[in-house]
């Protein structure tokens, strides 16, 4: 009888965690590149699906949206200032009107289908081909040439060829997956020595290949950027994003997480460590919400001109604005909908992309965002205590500016959802809390970038230079290497043989030492 009791229930609440996850995967949002796809995401404060939740069917949905529509309702917006207010605040009026979400343009996915045997040097390739490494191996022999005629002649030294090059990224990719203390540590005798691979090139040999490795061996008298040393092998990267993969209508503008070598951080002191996260440029990406594929890579240097520097960077929003237009120039005409954090959220640029046809959603806060335009009413926290859920929303032509309380109050700035639709936040212990559909859509990409985080991040090289352009390379590698596994993971290749992340790594290691031949396992 226990048994017969309990179906009832357990069948509904499995139906409502499917339709919960509809509702999530009609946001654009796929599990599917990560091969671990579980019950719930509630890695996110935001976001989270459990099978004890309530879902709001599609009739309650319609009646929700009628009821935004003609006015406050008890758990929706609350009550909004006159029209007279309105007009004192720019334009901005509690009037709402549906506006429907920009139609997407343009075709998603790979652009090239790879075949079944296709190898983890084969998808790392779509990026850094044979050809960009004979640069590499050229412009190392010019630097190692030209420091010798300096410095003088280094005995030991013989030219590079491109199996000793492709080693020794080999070596250096394989700290991302050993999380090695020091690339050297393969030819130790401590817990992180690897005989597999040591025999490939002595380490006296490896030394003095990473001692002259360059991109750019000779600065020319049109190179004035600080990242001359690296501006086209960033190029040739980006050409490769472009031309291999076409990025889904959602995606975001963010920095990505990069994992600070681990066994540094378990040993360091706290002031070692903010001195070690104290690097001269800052990286930010356009990154496909969908799949995790990063799309466009920005880096911005400290010493870069005093007004663009990075520190003028995290103080002066309208710097934000330039890097993400930076992000966005090759974006416009396709009605792409982009999610931005409170340092680039603006009433300025979302209106200027709304020109260019590219839609946006961000979250807004009073101390990092630009508040230019925005009507005042609706940044301070009203003196009512409020009640989860509980909204409110002015709208400005296609913008709207919503202000929803759930333990805080969450400032959202959109053109690219209607005001009047509802949707959901999803919690384990609360159960539903309302909200508009735009809230709902920013915490589902927020939380699939924060997954992408947290598996793609362990899998960034650990070596760290001086130099700037050589970390600026490491960490630009790393993007590559992980861009490939993602279109490894949409190929036919995937259903052959399905490698982890870290199994894709090891193989284009030993690929690129010459350890393995480039067909699938068997």
């Amino acid at each position: 009888m226990a048994e017969g009791g309990g179906g009832g229930p357990r069948r509904k609440a499995l139906s409502l965690l499917e339709a919960a996850r509809s509702r999530y995967e009609s946001l654009q949002i796929s599990d599917d590149v990560f091969g671990e796809s579980g019950q719930d995401s509630s890695g996110n404060p935001f976001y989270s699906t459990s099978a004890d939740s309530r879902s709001a069917s599609s009739q309650d949905e319609d009646e929700e949206q009628l009821a935004a529509a003609e006015g406050p309702g008890p758990r929706g917006r609350g009550p909004g200032p006159t029209e007279e207010e309105a007009e004192e605040e720019g334009g901005w009026t509690p009037t709402l009107r549906d506006a429907p979400p920009p139609d997407f343009k343009d075709s998603f996915g790979p652009t090239h289908k790879m075949p079944p045997t296709a190898s983890a040097m084969d998808f790392f390739q779509l990026f850094v081909p044979d050809n960009v490494l004979k640069n590499m191996v050229v412009q190392t022999n010019m630097y190692a040439k030209k420091y010798q005629e300096r410095f003088g002649k280094d005995d030991a030294w013989m030219e590079v060829t491109l199996t000793e090059m492709k080693a020794f990224l080999g070596y250096m990719i394989s700290t991302s997956i050993h999380h090695c203390e020091s690339v050297l540590s393969i030819w130790s005798s401590g817990f992180y020595s690897n005989k597999s691979i040591a025999l490939i090139m002595t380490q006296p040999r490896f030394e003095k290949i990473l001692k002259y490795f360059h991109i750019v061996a000779f600065r020319s008298s049109q190179m004035t950027h600080g990242l001359y040393k690296i501006q086209p092998f960033l190029d040739s990267l980006q050409h490769g994003f472009d031309s291999t993969f076409r990025p889904s209508q959602t995606q975001v503008l963010h920095e990505p997480l990069i994992d600070e070598d681990p066994v540094f951080i378990a040993t360091c002191t706290e002031r070692e460590l903010r001195k070690r996260k104290k690097r001269k440029f800052s990286l930010w990406v356009r990154q496909c919400s969908s799949t995790g594929f990063i799309c466009q890579i920005y880096v911005h240097l400290k010493e870069g001109g005093g007004a663009d520097g990075l520190d003028a960077l995290k103080n002066k929003p309208q710097l934000h604005s330039m890097v993400a237009k930076s992000l966005c120039q090759n974006a416009s005409g396709k009605n792409y909908i982009i999610f931005t954090g409170p340092s680039i959220t603006s009433l300025n640029l979302f209106e200027e992309f709304e020109k260019q046809e590219i839609y946006c959603c961000g979250l807004l806060s009073s101390r990092k965002s630009d508040c230019t335009g925005l009507p005042p009413s609706m940044l301070h926290n009203p003196d009512a205590p409020q009640s989860r859920g509980q909204y409110r929303i002015k709208m400005k032509g296609n913008m709207s500016l919503i202000c929803w309380y759930n333990k805080g109050h969450f400032r959202f700035l959109t053109n690219a959802y209607s005001p009047v639709q509802q949707g959901v936040i999803i919690k384990r212990k609360s159960g539903e809390i309302p909200c508009p559909l735009a809230v709902e859509a920013f915490a589902a990409h927020l939380s699939y970038i924060c997954k992408y985080d947290d598996k793609y991040s362990k899998y960034f090289i650990s070596h760290k230079p001086n130099k700037t352009w050589q970390q600026v390379f490491w960490f630009t590698i790393s993007i590559a290497i992980n861009n490939a596994y993602i279109l490894y993971k949409m190929s036919d290749a995937y259903h052959v043989k399905r490698y982890s992340r870290a199994q894709f790594g090891e193989r284009l290691i030993k690929e690129l030492l010459g350890l393995e031949d480039t067909s699938p396992s068997h």
